[in-house]
């Protein structure tokens, strides 16, 4: 069994996936602040994205979490195979 490859990234992927969210998030909150609606209608669009930021967060975590416990199961796994391994002789006499 091989083991999965941990990737890395870089800094400008990093930074894309800073300036995209901070664009998104200005885009939305503009559109807020400039749509012709009541305060209500406005304030109902500022919790919802607010939420829908928060959730997102959560959900990259929560799917990150999984990845990563995957990954050591996979090398404890892997770890108790190679020990076995190392321990089994077959030409050991049984007694």
């Amino acid at each position: 069994m091989s083991t999965p490859k941990q990737s890395t990234n870089t800094t400008a992927f990093f930074a894309q996936a800073g300036i995209s969210f901070a664009v998104a998030l200005g885009a939305m909150l503009f559109a807020i602040l400039y749509l012709p609606v009541d305060s209500w209608t406005r304030a109902f669009l500022g919790m919802t994205t607010i939420f829908l930021t928060t959730s997102s967060f959560t959900l990259a975590k929560c799917i990150r979490d999984a990845q990563e416990s995957q990954y050591v199961v996979s090398r404890l796994d892997q770890a108790r195979v190679d020990k076995l391994l190392a321990d089994h002789d077959p030409f050991r006499s049984v007694s």
